[in-house]
This record gives C-alpha cells, sequence and structure tokens, in this order.
C-alpha cells in the first residue's frame, strides 16, 4: 500500500523541484497538519524524501470525502501545499506470484 500511495506522490511532485512562488500557500507544517486534520479530516497517507535538498513530500487524504493535499517540507519545517483536490483514490496493483503454474 505505501509503494502504491508513494508512487503516487511522487507523479504530483516531480513538477515541484521547488516551493510553489505563492508565499500563501506556505507554513510552518505544524499549523499546515492542524488544518488538515481539523478541518479537511485528512490523515497522513504517505510520505518520502525529494532530491538532494532532502525535502519531504507527503499525501494527506481523507478516505470519506476524497480530498487530498500534497505537502513539500523542508528540513527547517516550512510546508508548502503543492497540489490538492478531490476524487483521490489507491491504485490496486496485481499481484505477481513467482513460480511455474500448473
Amino acid at each position: 500500500m505505501f509503494k502504491r500511495v508513494l508512487t503516487t506522490a511522487l507523479l504530483f511532485g516531480m513538477a515541484a523541484t521547488a516551493p510553489p512562488a505563492a508565499a500563501q500557500s506556505c507554513a510552518p507544517r505544524d499549523s499546515i497538519v492542524e488544518k488538515l486534520e481539523g478541518r479537511y479530516k485528512e490523515s497522513l497517507t504517505g510520505a518520502g524524501l525529494q532530491g538532494s535538498a532532502q525535502a519531504m513530500i507527503e499525501i494527506w487524504t481523507n478516505p470519506e470525502t476524497g480530498s487530498f493535499t500534497v505537502l513539500l517540507t523542508d528540513p527547517g519545517g516550512l510546508s508548502c501545499i503543492v497540489s490538492y483536490g478531490s476524487d483521490f483514490y489507491a491504485v490496486e496493483r496485481p499481484v505477481q506470484v513467482e513460480g511455474e503454474l500448473g
């Protein structure tokens, strides 16, 4: 499950090599997380490190409403909203079984 969510995060985050230019979409991580958990009832679904700057990409989702938010957080704790939207769903990958059939 984590690999699927991380793959989704990377797809959203590939275009975001730096925080967005709009300063109003950036704030201390604790402040943004408080709003995501309180107002949007989103929870952390997946995360991973991005690039040599070691920025953290996070995906926050609400499975009941389908809302999602992608955060990019720098080592100093400043988070920027990279993307957000609706109708989020996890993609199930088929299981590959090794060996012979029959």
